[in-house]
């Protein structure tokens, strides 16, 4: 479960046993969290979960992974081609 950017008192962070799963990023920060789909094609990204949000904070992640989308998809990538044979 690597951590790629802390920022804000987020955690972005991918879990390695989700199979092949489309591209997508968990977020946690106190009790809350949430995953989103992340659709390069279209520099887009759409609510998978959400626990305990309030709106603001889903404004706040939703920032964070918008300013930091090319880094995201970036280290996706380094992190499912570590786990190819």
């Amino acid at each position: 479960m690597p951590t790629i950017l802390l920022l804000l008192g987020w955690r972005l962070f991918f879990y390695a046993n989700e199979g092949n799963e489309p591209i997508h990023v968990h977020a946690k920060k106190g009790d809350m969290e949430c995953k989103y789909w992340i659709d390069v094609n279209s520099f887009d990204i759409a609510l998978a979960y959400s626990y305990n949000m309030s709106p603001r904070a889903r404004k706040e992640i939703r920032k964070i992974i918008f300013t930091h989308f090319d880094y995201i998809v970036e280290q996706w990538q380094e992190f499912q081609a570590k786990r190819l044979p």
